[in-house]
């Protein structure tokens, strides 16, 4: 039987031909749809490679939000297609699979976030951009991993702040300001909290010139700092990096391995910014199921039904892009995830 996902007469995915009818096909209908590609950092080469733009899920929103596209298609998790539509509320934002959730926008609710925030009056709400339109709603200023550092600097120290919902990125921001009067949410990307330090060691043992390209949603981010200071390995070589910070050391990057401590999707996009670097996995098992779920096939269909059609709440998209505002006036954001 022929496959309905490619043209007539093709062999499903697989198959030289049928990939390329496959690329064909998507670019003909993105066309015909006035769409858009975007793909995360994270998705599978196939999707990243036919892709209009990859990269972090702020950078593409914003990229979206500034093109003449009338249709957005976000191949990543519900929260970032949700990014776009509060930065673009005019356009259609589609995206190929509306079950492609995220544990660590999960780990909050909108009502969550209300009861924590009565619980410690005045306190100023920093929300990493990988939460819901509900959440982002409820925050003051939004952050990247790459500029979280800056955002909370630039609240008023005598002032408390509440840092969600990541708390391996919340470590790493109260490490490095030193503030004491900042709370940080017990929620975790279940991908990055299971790169650990045990492995991270291991890893480095093995290469000891390596540069160690650590994301600071990781449970394995401290390790690294730790493996720094005791000697184990030279300080310079440990770089807390975003996903779009990670592509630009890659390039300017002097070693000939770097091992990589975030989803392995990312590799994909390293070995096209430095094909003369071994990159490898710190675990090669980190690999976010829902990404995932954004497949080829999947991306077809989105473009010729027009599914799934992603929709957030007027008011509750003007106050969540006040949120995301207030971050960008206080510098350009940087790499978001």
């Amino acid at each position: 039987m022929t496959s309905t996902l490619v043209p007539e007469g093709l062999t499903p995915f697989g198959g030289v031909e049928a990939n390329a009818a496959w690329a064909e096909e998507v670019r003909r209908l993105a066309k015909q749809r006035d769409a858009v590609l975007l793909a995360h950092n994270y998705q599978v080469p196939e999707i990243q490679d036919i892709a209009d733009h990859t990269g972090d899920s702020l950078a593409l929103s914003r990229i979206a939000a500034a093109s003449d596209a009338s249709t957005i298609v976000f191949c990543g998790v519900h929260f970032m297609a949700e990014t776009a539509k509060i930065l673009s509320p005019e356009k259609t934002v589609l995206i190929p699979d509306a079950r492609a959730g995220c544990s660590l926008a999960d780990s909050i609710t909108g009502e969550q976030l209300r009861a924590w925030k009565a619980e410690h009056p005045g306190a100023v709400v920093v929300s990493y951009v990988n939460t819901t339109a509900e959440v982002k709603a409820e925050t003051d200023i939004c952050c990247t991993s790459s500029n979280a550092v800056d955002v909370v600097a630039s609240i008023p120290a005598d002032q408390e702040v509440l840092f969600l919902p990541d708390q391996f990125l919340g470590a790493h921001v109260k490490r490095v300001t030193g503030r004491e009067n900042m709370h940080v949410w017990a929620g975790e990307c279940h991908v990055h909290a299971g790169i650990n330090g045990a492995e991270l060691a291991e890893r480095a043992a093995e290469d000891p010139d390596a540069d160690l390209f650590i994301h600071p949603e990781c449970g394995c981010a401290t390790s690294a700092l730790y493996l720094a200071g005791e000697g184990a390995v030279a300080p310079e070589r440990v770089k807390i990096l975003s996903t779009g910070d990670m592509v630009h050391e890659a390039r300017d990057t002097k070693a000939k391995t770097v091992l990589v401590a975030t989803e392995i999707g990312m590799i994909h996009q390293l070995r096209k910014a430095a094909p003369g670097i071994d990159f490898r996995a710190v675990n090669d098992r980190a690999s976010c199921r829902y990404m995932k779920m954004i497949t080829p096939a999947a991306l077809l269909r989105c473009l010729r039904d027009g599914l799934d059609e992603v929709h957030v709440d007027v008011e509750t998209a003007a106050r969540a892009r006040t949120s995301v505002q207030r971050m960008i006036k206080i510098g350009q954001p940087g790499g978001g995830e």
